[in-house]
């Protein structure tokens, strides 16, 4: 067994709803990297990357995940452009309660509803669109879960912090956790496999201006420390290539040791 080629990506196509941002931009270059076809799928890119480096990728297309009209399009695109998909990293999100509303007692339907089609419907639609371009030849479908969809927020390290997070965001990831195994075992018949990754806390330096509290968020895992974005690529590239041809319905928790205490 040639155990380099077991995670050579050449050849395959890979879509990463997301990959314009901060953890969905290393998986681009790690898919890339190992030599796949890659295309971000996500937010007009020029806004999002006006004044930073961008992610080398293939093709860029903008893509709304609360729409299964601009789904479907953005699947099309690329079908259409290079004749298959392979792989589709699930990683795009959005989420809704922040500040008062993101406590339980006040937080509104409206708003709870929003939280859940961002975390678990997005999830949900892209999955569903992109079976009948991988059916002809099989493929990997990688959705991003969280800490917070196997364990709760220790509410008490966060205080007003606006990292805060909203009950609605765990309950989608839990149902994307779910929604993973159930897909795996109805499209094995197809040679898709469906797999999911728990990141732990990765937060975007943007946002780690509070050193008091970065140090609670921190300590919260067994590493004492929070994750590098390029630190979820490896499980990533796992569950894209060949080396994972075995796995499918599983979860790759990426967290530090945060849910295992």
């Amino acid at each position: 067994m040639d155990y380099k080629k077991l995670f050579d990506l050449t050849g395959k196509v890979a879509i990463v709803t997301g990959g314009a941002g901060y953890l969905g931009a290393e998986n681009v270059k790690a898919l890339k990297d190992f030599g796949a076809t890659v295309v971000i799928a996500g937010i007009p890119m020029t806004a999002r990357w006006e004044g930073e480096e961008k992610p080398v990728c293939d093709l860029e297309v903008d893509c709304d995940i609360s729409s299964t009209e601009s789904i479907a399009n953005c699947f099309k695109t690329v079908y259409e452009k290079f004749g298959r998909i392979d792989v589709l990293v699930n990683c795009a999100t959005f989420g809704a309660g922040y500040g008062e509303a993101s406590q339980l007692e006040f937080m509104d339907d409206e708003t709870w509803e929003k939280g859940i089609d961002g975390a678990l419907n997005s999830v949900f639609r892209c999955t569903r669109e992109v079976v009948k371009y991988m059916k002809e030849t099989g493929g990997s479908i990688i959705n991003y879960c969280s800490m917070y969809g196997v364990v709760s927020p220790d509410l008490r390290i966060y205080g007003d912090n606006p990292q805060k997070q909203p009950p609605n965001y765990g309950a989608g990831k839990a149902g994307v956790a779910q929604l993973t195994r159930y897909s795996a075992g109805a499209l094995a018949q197809y040679g898709i496999r469906v797999n999911c990754v728990t990141p732990g806390p990765f937060p975007n330096p943007a946002n780690q201006n509070d050193m008091e509290f970065n140090a609670k968020l921190a300590g919260k895992t067994m590493l004492e420390r929070f994750g590098q974005s390029y630190e979820m690529s490896g499980a990533v590239l796992l569950l894209a290539s060949d080396a994972s041809s075995f796995m499918t319905g599983s979860n790759i928790t990426v967290d530090g040791g945060w849910t295992a205490w």
